[in-house]
């Protein structure tokens, strides 16, 4: 399992890209780097996790965002996420003893955040 706030591969797609960086580099300390034109690669702090991608739409496509982020808390990430400018769509939820959260960016792209499981 990936370690806190990492995630498995992922792409966003936006048609704000300086506003997705901003707001997942200080959520959750992701940095970004140029690829090629219009695509930056994704990394996060799970040394060794798989990276991600932020395209730049450039208003041709929708915005989308298809992952899901491992967290210490998921209830504290989405007081963050609000106070970072995004929404909570389902604050938190249970499943087999994983507490699960559905969330917005700035852009409108949905996301999930997650809690494993004690123990």
């Amino acid at each position: 399992m990936s370690a806190v706030n990492g995630i498995g591969w992922f792409q966003i797609g936006t048609d704000q890209p300086e506003e997705a960086e901003r707001f997942y580099g200080g959520l959750f300390g992701w940095t970004f780097d140029a690829a090629v034109p219009g695509y930056r690669i994704i990394s996060t702090p799970d040394e060794g996790g798989l990276q991600g991608g932020l395209a730049d739409t450039g208003g041709q496509g929708p915005n989308h965002a298809v992952f899901s982020v491992l967290v210490a808390d998921t209830d504290a990430t989405c007081r963050a996420a609000e106070a970072a400018g995004g929404k909570v769509l389902v604050r938190r939820s249970s499943a087999a003893g994983i507490e699960i959260a559905h969330l917005l960016d700035p852009s409108g792209n949905q996301f999930q955040v997650f809690t494993p499981p004690v123990g």
